[in-house]
C-alpha cells in the first residue's frame, strides 16, 4: 500500500524531528496551563497548544499521503481547498444572484485545476484560475441578473479562489515538476536533482510552522513596534523580522544535516527568509478579511479554529516558493550565444544558479 519513493531517509528524519518537537511544545503548554501559578496569559498558552496541535495533525496526514503516492497527495490538498473555500464563502457572505458561480468555484475550477497539476500540465495550471476562472467569474456573475455590490461580489469570490485552490495547488505542484536541477561544483553546472520530492514540500511545511511559531512566540514577549493595530493588535515587526531570520537560520542548518532540497546551503537559508516573509504576510492578510468581517477573535471563523487559520501562511508562501525554485532549477539555463564570450556577463548570469 505504501510507497515510499516521495520520501528518502533525509525526508523522514526531518518529518520525524518536526513532529517530536511540535508534540514537546504541545506539551509544555498543556503543563503551562495547568499550573495556576504561571504568570502567562493562559489565553495565549492555549491558542499555542492549539496551534501545535492542528499542525501535529497535518503533519501527519500529509506524512501518510506522501507515503502512499503523488495522487493520494494531490487529493489530500484537493480536499483541504474545499474546506477554506468553503470556510471563506461563510465568511464572506454572497447574494442569492451569485450561487450558480460558486458551484463552478466551489467543484469545477477546484477539480480541474487539481487534474492539471497531477497531469503535471504547468502551461495551463498556471493559468487557468488566474486568467480563464477570473474571467468567468465576472462574466457569470454579470448573466445573473443581479447588479447590486458587482464589483465587491466578484472580488470575493476570485480572491477566496485565487487563494484557497490555486495558491494552495502550487504545494503539491513541487511533486509533479520534474526537472528540478541542482547546483554540481564539480560537473560546474546544473545536473538533474536525484532527491526525493516529498522532502521538497516537507521542506515547505516544516519552514512555515518555524516561522510561524517564531512569530507568536516574539509577537507576545518582545513585540514592541505593531505593524497594523486595526488589523491586529500583537503582530509586530519584531515578530516578522525574527521569524524570517530564525526560517533563514534553519534553512541553512535542514541544508547541512538533512539534504532534503536541491538547494546549496546559502540557497536553502535564502528559500527559508522568503518563505517566512510570505507565511507573515498570508496570516495577516487572513486577519484583515476576518476583521473587515467584523471577527475580532482568531477561533471563530467557522467553529473553533478554521482551516483557514491553518493554511493561511502556507497559501502565501507556496506559489512563491514553487516559482523561485522553478526560475533557478526548474529548467536548463545557458547564457545566450552572444553573451557567452562575456566572461563577466556570464558569471553574473551564474550566480543565483551557485547560491540555489
Amino acid at each position: 500500500m505504501f510507497d515510499f519513493r516521495l520520501l528518502d531517509q533525509p525526508a523522514i528524519i526531518l518529518l520525524l524531528s518536526n513532529v517530536t518537537v511540535l508534540a514537546v511544545l504541545f506539551g509544555v503548554g498543556r503543563f503551562l496551563r495547568k499550573r495556576s501559578e504561571s504568570e502567562i496569559d493562559k489565553d495565549v498558552v492555549r491558542a499555542f497548544s492549539r496551534n501545535m496541535l492542528s499542525w501535529i495533525v497535518m503533519c501527519v496526514v500529509l506524512a501518510l499521503a506522501l507515503m502512499v503516492n503523488v495522487l493520494f497527495t494531490v487529493i489530500f490538498f484537493w480536499f483541504v481547498s474545499f474546506w477554506a473555500q468553503r470556510e471563506f464563502i461563510t465568511l464572506t457572505p454572497t447574494r442569492p444572484g451569485d450561487h450558480r458561480t460558486l458551484f463552478w468555484v466551489i467543484l469545477v475550477f477546484p477539480i480541474a485545476q487539481y487534474v492539471l497539476v497531477g497531469m503535471a500540465w504547468y502551461e495551463l495550471y498556471s493559468i487557468l484560475i488566474p486568467v480563464y476562472g477570473s474571467l468567468f467569474v465576472a462574466a457569470r456573475i454579470a448573466f445573473a441578473n443581479d447588479q447590486e455590490g458587482f464589483l465587491e461580489r466578484i472580488a470575493k469570490i476570485q480572491f477566496g479562489l485565487l487563494i484557497c485552490v490555486y495558491a494552495l495547488s502550487h504545494a503539491p505542484a513541487l511533486l509533479t515538476w520534474e526537472p528540478w536541477q541542482t547546483w554540481d561544483s564539480e560537473a560546474g553546472g546544473l545536473i538533474p536533482w536525484e532527491g526525493a520530492k516529498g522532502g521538497l514540500l516537507l521542506y515547505l511545511v516544516v519552514i512555515v510552522q518555524f516561522s510561524d511559531m517564531v512569530h507568536f512566540v516574539v509577537d507576545r514577549t518582545f513585540g514592541k513596534q505593531v505593524i497594523a493595530p486595526k488589523v491586529h493588535e500583537t503582530k509586530s515587526w519584531e515578530g516578522v523580522i525574527a521569524a524570517a531570520f530564525a526560517s533563514a537560520v534553519v534553512g541553512v542548518l535542514i541544508q547541512l544535516l538533512l539534504p532534503v532540497t536541491p538547494f546549496q546551503v546559502i540557497g536553502s537559508g535564502a528559500m527559508a527568509l522568503i518563505i517566512s516573509v510570505m507565511a507573515s504576510s498570508g496570516s495577516m492578510t487572513m486577519w484583515a478579511i476576518k476583521r473587515d468581517r467584523g471577527i475580532a477573535r482568531q477561533g471563530t471563523l467557522v467553529h473553533n479554529r478554521g482551516v483557514l487559520d491553518q493554511i493561511a501562511s502556507i497559501c502565501f508562501a507556496a506559489p512563491i516558493f514553487f516559482h523561485v525554485t522553478r526560475l533557478f532549477l526548474g529548467r536548463p539555463v545557458t547564457p545566450p550565444a552572444e553573451e557567452a564570450t562575456e566572461p563577466l556577463q556570464t558569471l553574473i548570469w551564474q550566480i543565483p544558479w551557485w547560491i540555489c
